[in-house]
């Protein structure tokens, strides 16, 4: 049973703009405090056996100069690995190149905090026409599997997961997590009409049934 408002509290987020080696980037963040050891959090972000339970099949070499396929959704390289406490590697989606930082923070009494960093280019055209949410959503989705594979007979299979997302609990989170991305986008500067349409346009490609 997946309690939607107490996945969505238990979530920080994030969005604001950073300069970097690269130049100046949009920085979409989230946050999540899981009942489990930092090691083990690690390995379950990291070991390629662990990684389909809660996220996506991936194949390649899950280490430092090593490429990777999630599958169905993005590739690319590992850039740097200082375990078990944080990776960095691009992000290659539909002819876009983005970059992720994870890390992985000991809180103490045998909890651990994931925190996840999605730098993109301020021109790509997903965030002008969607805003955060876009990619957002998808991480919201990505935390709560985690959550549910880090709790004690929570998981869920891929097809039940899949079947969730088109229940009224799990349309309801995704309207939520969009009003959410919505909230912090408008907290991160961005001018309130147009985050408005932004997350308008958002909810309705994740919510809408598809022909």
């Amino acid at each position: 049973m997946i309690d939607v408002t107490e996945q969505i509290d238990a979530v920080e987020r994030r969005v604001g703009r950073r300069t970097t080696a690269s130049g100046e980037v949009h920085v979409l963040s989230v946050e999540q405090s899981y009942a489990t050891t930092a090691d083990d959090l690690w390995d379950a972000c990291t070991n390629p056996e662990r990684i389909p339970r809660w996220f996506l099949p991936v194949e390649g070499r899950l280490a430092e100069g090593g490429r990777y396929q999630l599958q169905g959704n993005a590739g690319g390289t590992i850039e740097s690995c200082d375990a078990p406490r944080t990776f960095t590697a691009t992000w290659e989606f539909g002819g876009a190149t983005s970059r992720i930082v994870v890390r992985v923070e000991a809180e103490g009494g045998d909890r651990a905090r994931l925190v996840l960093e999605h730098h993109s280019d301020p021109a790509d055209d997903t965030w002008v026409q969607y805003g955060p949410g876009a990619t957002g959503i998808g991480w919201d989705l990505s935390v709560l599997g985690l959550a549910l594979h880090l709790s004690p007979g929570g998981a869920l299979d891929p097809a039940e997961a899949a079947a969730w997302a088109g229940e009224d609990d799990g349309l309801r989170f995704l309207r939520v997590s969009g009003e959410s991305w919505h909230d912090a986008d408008v907290q991160g500067g961005a001018d309130p009409a147009e985050a408005r349409r932004r997350a308008d346009r958002t909810i309705a490609a994740y919510t809408t049934p598809q022909d």
